[in-house]
Formats: C-alpha cells, structure tokens, sequence
C-alpha cells in the first residue's frame, strides 16, 4: 500500500510541503528506521546473549533517530508516514549467522536512505544525513566484520562505470 504524506502548515508546491525533495528524503529516512526496528526484533530472537544485548542497543538506537525523523517532519508541518505492519526480509532468518547478515543488511539500508538527505540544499539536514550514513556504516562493520568502500552504495552501483573515469 503506498501511502502518502499530508500537510499542515505548508502547500505541495513550498520548500517543505509533502511533495518536496526534502520531504520525500526525510519520509524515506523513517521507513528505513522503522524498517530496522522491525528487523532487529528477527535480528535478536536469533543471537545469543552477549549479541543480543548488542542488537537491542541498536534496536533502540533505531527507534530515537525514528523519534527524531518523526519530530522533523511534524516540525515542517508534514504529517510522518505510519510504520508498516510487516517487512519483507532480505533473506531468510533462522541462524544466528543469518541474523548477523541481517542487521548488516538493515543498516547499508539505512544508510542507503540516509544518503538522500546528503544530497539537501539544507546544511542541517544535509549533516543529519552524513551523521546516520556514518553511524549505519559503523554498526554495519561491526556487524559484517568488515567495512565496505562507500556505505549506503551497493557493489552494483560502484561496478557500472567504466574504469579510468
């Protein structure tokens, strides 16, 4: 079901209405947010104790920075887009191998929409999005072990240029 925002304070056609660029980035960055909230409950039925501990302090991370989106958006006169009952998985979960690979998957998609906010005119919004693209990055290291080249970007994305430019 697609959902759309509504306004309260501003029209469509303004800076900060429910059409705008910014709008659409920031509405973007919550259902990556409440996505990961709703992953991270797989995430940690999955992991053993000490993990475990380490998912929920994410989980909760996850759900501050939804708080914050949320309080953005309201303050920008747009009425935030509801969570979703349920979420596709990107795979299948009943390992703790498989909920490691999870939450490193939960957080490239985090920092994936993050990176929109990046690309704002708005200088504020502009470092909230380097800020969580940075902090997703991190937690997906810590999860996957390793770090990737440009956190948020798939390997598709870095492979379809040419070499040389």
């Amino acid at each position: 079901m697609h959902r759309t925002a509504t306004t309260r304070a501003t029209g469509p056609g303004s800076a900060t209405g429910p059409g705008s660029t910014a709008t659409r980035a920031l509405q973007a960055a919550l259902a990556a947010e409440q996505a990961a909230i709703y992953g991270y409950g797989v995430v940690g039925s999955h992991l053993g104790v000490s993990a475990r501990a380490l998912a929920t302090t994410d989980w909760t991370a996850h759900q501050v920075a939804a708080d914050k989106l949320t309080a953005l958006l309201e303050s920008r006169g747009v009425t935030p887009d509801p969570a979703a009952v349920a979420y596709q998985l990107p795979h299948e979960v009943s390992t703790a191998a498989q909920a490691l690979s999870l939450a490193a998957a939960l957080e490239d998609q985090v920092a994936s929409a993050y990176l929109g906010l990046v690309a704002l005119d708005e200088q504020s919004t502009r470092m909230l999005g380097a800020r969580e693209v940075r902090t997703a990055a991190l937690r997906a290291a810590a999860w996957r072990g390793r770090t990737v080249a440009f956190p948020g970007l798939p390997a598709s994305a870095l492979a379809s240029h040419p070499p040389g430019r």
